[in-house]
């Protein structure tokens, strides 16, 4: 191997193990936040219910300090502009069925839960759309701009990868909407659907096993540099 050749091949692999290390560390921030979120889950989901935000405090709710916390609310639902989400739970593929809830100050969109694909069209769960006033109970979440993972959300055609709040609120021409939604608890609907109660509230955290590999993979990848450029040394004492 040429001195040259040595000396491009350690520099690829100090870049790899840069790269390496800087993943362990970046999973160690992740298991720091997941860990985090976990805790304040834990802490909010059994409270008793309050009132969901109004306007003036819309200003103030925040991921951090809001997300998870059960809240209630009180009004009519607007089922000819309900949306439905692409979603995966643990009863399979299927739909979100987000509606907007008419309280006497603002409107809500709430989560009233899952249903299958089968059951996508309003008619086949039509016993399940209550009219008049309801009492929602639930989860205060906050929006999900954008789309999925290579997917963006597309009003027009009416497809949708995720809850993004602002974009729904404008698609379906709705007046002034709270910027979270509900997850509507697991109170049965009539006719079975939609399916509430099944926001995700335990967490997977294999965080420090994925530090670990990366770690584990930088070691590697940091020894054979220094092999390459130990080789490279005793060339050039030859050499020399």
């Amino acid at each position: 191997m040429t001195r040259a050749r040595a000396a491009a091949l350690t520099a690829a692999a100090l870049v790899v193990t840069a790269c390496l290390i800087a993943l362990g560390v970046w999973q160690l921030e992740r298991r720091a936040w997941k860990h985090e979120l976990i805790a304040a889950v834990n802490a909010r989901i059994h409270a008793a219910p309050v009132a969901a935000p109004g306007p003036d405090a819309w200003p103030r709710v925040s991921a951090a300090k809001d997300a998870y916390r059960p809240v209630r609310a009180t009004g009519s639902f607007d089922h000819d502009k309900e949306v439905l989400v692409q979603a995966v739970t643990e009863r399979g593929g299927g739909f979100w069925v987000l509606t907007p809830l008419e309280t006497p100050e603002f409107t809500l969109i709430v989560n009233r839960g899952f249903v299958p694909p089968e059951k996508r069209d309003p008619a086949t769960r039509a016993a399940g759309n209550p009219a008049g006033e309801v009492r929602v109970t639930g989860l205060l979440r906050v929006s999900e701009p954008g789309g999925a993972f290579l997917r963006a959300n597309d009003p027009t055609a009416g497809r949708w990868y995720s809850r993004d709040i602002a974009a729904i609120a404008a698609a379906k021409g709705l007046g002034r909407t709270a910027p979270y939604f509900i997850d509507a608890d697991a109170a049965p609907n009539a006719g079975g659907y939609p399916v509430g109660g099944l926001t995700v509230v335990r967490f997977r955290d294999h965080h420090m096993i994925y530090a670990l590999t990366w770690f584990g993979l930088a070691l590697i990848s940091g020894y054979f540099a220094w092999r390459l450029w130990r080789s490279r040394a005793q060339a050039g004492k030859r050499d020399d």
